[in-house]
């Protein structure tokens, strides 16, 4: 015999199905939302391009510079053979900056360093650069300005906090060593420089990162960067070298005496 059910309990059993339904599709959409909220709270902080510009401009650009290749992944090591992500405790072994940089910021670069995130086209200098990722060098060439190295000084001051105006004081920090020879001298193409993540202190009154040029003839250096805020602005404070490997020269030959 069959069973006939009056229509209102027909209607609420069909509610409660497509209630069923909607909530699957919600729970199975889940890992998706999760999965692209997390790659956005990765994504470097435009704010901190800022930074990044204000290390290249006052640190490497030359007049002959031309061309900038920037590793396409952040980097964080404290020897060029480094392996696995940098530690707290290795970091702490070395004691940059004679020990005084804030335990939360030492604490900070090596937490949200532990992995490599991607680099954007946030970049602004004053010259064209271009991304590399291992031996290949992406395309195309970002072009910043067809003012060339002229624009770099504008870039070298001290970066106002997100958010604020005003004009920016002189350049504080001199270029490392190589980037003081003459025009004649320097390269026009700057390969390469990697950078890591910023880190900023609780109050956000101090900022480290890390950068590295490592040459096609593997020899190069790597730096930390520690930046203060005053006032509104981000100031290059100080500058520490972690790593440096040098060319190696060849000994001269002499003649052999005579027995």
């Amino acid at each position: 015999m069959n069973q006939v059910f009056p229509q209102p309990l027909k209607m609420a059993r069909l509610m409660i199905l497509i209630n069923a339904m909607l909530f699957m599709n919600v729970l199975l959409g889940l890992p998706g939302a999760i999965a692209e909220s997390g790659q956005k709270t990765d994504a470097i902080p435009v704010e901190d391009y800022a930074l990044y510009d204000q290390v290249v401009a006052s640190k490497f650009l030359t007049s002959a510079t031309r061309l900038v290749v920037i590793e396409r992944s952040t980097q964080f090591r404290l020897s060029p053979d480094q392996e696995g992500p940098t530690t707290t405790g290795a970091f702490q072994e070395q004691e940059y900056f004679d020990g005084e940089l804030p335990a939360d910021l030492i604490l900070e670069v090596t937490a949200i360093n532990r992995r490599s995130i991607r680099l954007e086209e946030l970049f602004h200098f004053g010259v064209d650069y271009r991304f590399a990722t291992g031996d290949r060098l992406e395309e195309p060439e970002v072009a910043l300005s067809p003012y060339g190295w002229g624009l770099a000084p504008f870039f070298s001051a001290p970066v106002p906090v997100k958010g604020a105006a005003g004009q920016a004081p002189t350049k504080t920090s001199q270029p490392v060593p190589w980037a003081r020879v003459g025009p004649e001298q320097a390269p026009s193409v700057l390969d390469r420089i990697a950078f890591s993540r910023v880190a900023r202190s609780l109050r956000n009154d101090h900022a480290l990162l890390y950068v590295e040029i490592l040459r096609p003839d593997s020899t190069g250096a790597g730096f930390l960067v520690w930046f203060r805020r005053e006032g509104r602005s981000w100031m290059l404070f100080d500058t520490e070298v972690a790593w440096t490997v040098q060319p190696q020269v060849e000994p001269e030959e002499r003649p052999l005496l005579a027995p």
